[in-house]
């Protein structure tokens, strides 16, 4: 059998009740109800690693989704991404339980000063042995900037122009300011750290001003690895210099591969490979041992899906209050977003088996179980072999897989659909060694020259001092 590409998973989870499948938390199998222990966390990690995941990736918000009604009933009411708590905080456990799975955390670069944010980075880093991602977003929900003492959040585009200078502080920091062999830890000249080979960043921009030097040694990957979300044209832009992994929620085949092919052409037109970007789809898998099994799980499942919650969700993403609308119209082409761009132009673009646009309603169903991304129900060889046509037709790289149960889906997806895949060559038996970058790419732990972050590196800055 021909060696096919292999196929990278990441799981997809938030540190709260509801995430993507409102109403799934009342399923009898379900267990998102003990997202607040540090068991469910420790547990999805092995059950992840068992399955050779690249990678969890935690999403997270810093507001709620008070968009439909105007208030915060809904949400609380439905459970939809309402209580969340801190993703970061869990990686420790994580990392403790296993060896190497990857971790994605969601931070956002409204809030919180990248001085403070670096050494938390940093500090994961060193924590994981350089196992840390960072999901790049810039906030969403204006709840969030109201409560963080703004009236609104920033315009779209203005919101990416200030995180293209978070990001740069964040590389002046973990890139430009120890050198390599900063750190002595030579006991016979009582010196730790040489002090000639630290150096202040200088940074002053429009946004912020940090002088200093960074207050962390350098980790494993020194600049962890770079995800982002964003499939606006904004976005992409910002992704094409930024990111090295990139998430996008595509319903079909055919936008998904239009969407891929945009952000490969703009990493290229960068000064990049097209391939230094992976590149991971959306995508909800309901198995079993047979096809009837899976089929009747997934029926099982719409039964607890709360189509209130997934209004909720999709009027948060939107920036559209779904209450004001007919429900049973289609999303009109002319809304208006300063949310999530991407989300609307997707919804605007999907449809069902008829050709005709979804409604607000269908659209609601659909996001009932498993989010906004397409759902694959079959045996574990149905589901095999659908995902490696996908990445034939698509180019993608791999998928970002979100659950209907918790932590039950994933364990279907090990059990079922992992053998399937490593039987056709199409997924991984064993870890690469090294870092998360390491191992997405095969080409050592740090930021590859082409990247962004390169141009900072403490090497080509002393280099160029002379």
């Amino acid at each position: 059998m021909s060696q096919k590409r292999e196929i990278l998973f990441n799981a997809f989870d938030m540190n709260c009740v509801v995430h993507q499948s409102p109403g799934l938390w009342r399923h009898p199998e379900d267990k998102a109800s003990t997202y607040n222990t540090i068991g469910y966390w420790t547990h999805l990690a092995k059950v992840l690693e068992k399955g050779k995941f690249d990678g969890l990736f935690i999403a997270d918000v810093l507001g709620t989704y008070d968009v439909f009604n105007g208030t915060n009933e809904s949400p609380l009411r439905s459970g939809a991404q309402a209580p969340v708590n801190d993703p970061m905080m869990l990686v420790s456990a994580m990392a403790a339980v296993t060896e190497n799975l990857g971790f994605g955390v969601t931070a956002g670069t409204a809030y919180e000063h990248p001085y403070a944010f670096a050494r938390r980075l940093a500090t994961l880093d060193h924590l994981t042995n350089g196992r840390v991602g960072w999901n790049v977003v810039t906030g969403y929900l204006p709840s969030a900037a109201r409560n963080m003492g703004q009236e609104d959040q920033m315009e779209h585009d203005e919101r990416y122009n200030h995180a293209d200078e978070y990001l740069e502080v964040i590389y002046k920091l973990l890139e430009g300011s120890w050198e390599d062999d900063a750190v002595q830890a030579d006991k016979e000249t009582g010196i730790y750290t040489d002090p000639a080979k630290v150096h202040n960043i200088e940074h002053e921009g429009k946004y912020f001003k940090v002088p200093g030097i960074a207050i962390t040694e350098p980790s494993t990957q020194r600049t962890p690895v770079i995800y982002q979300a964003g499939a606006s044209s904004r976005g992409i832009k910002f992704a094409s210099e930024n990111a090295e992994a990139v998430f996008v929620t595509s319903p079909t085949r055919e936008i998904l591969k239009a969407t891929v092919t945009k952000i490969r052409d703009a990493a290229e037109a960068a000064g990049r490979d097209r391939y230094d970007v992976k590149i991971f789809a959306m995508q909800t898998i309901i198995t079993d041992e047979t096809s009837e099994k899976a089929q009747a799980k997934y029926e099982d499942y719409k039964s607890y899906a709360d189509i209130e919650g997934a209004q909720v969700l999709i009027s948060g993403w939107m920036g559209v209050d779904l209450s004001e609308l007919d429900p049973d119209e289609p999303l009109g082409s002319n809304v208006k977003s300063n949310a999530i761009q991407s989300s609307v132009e997707t919804f605007q673009k999907a449809s069902g088996d008829d050709g005709k646009p979804w409604t607000i309603r269908q659209l609601a169903e659909w996001v009932g179980v498993g989010g906004f991304g397409p759902i694959t129900v079959g045996s574990g060889a149905e589901v095999a072999e659908k995902l490696i046509d996908w990445v034939d037709y698509t180019d993608v790289d791999g998928f970002n897989l979100a659950y209907a149960i918790t932590p039950g889906t994933f364990e279907d997806v090990v059990e079922y659909v992992v053998p399937e895949l490593q039987a056709r060559g199409a997924y991984k038996t064993e870890y690469a060694e090294g870092s998360l970058r390491n191992k997405l790419f095969n080409a050592g732990d740090r930021v590859k020259d082409t990247h962004r972050a390169a141009k900072y590196k403490i090497a080509n800055r002393v280099a160029a001092q002379g």
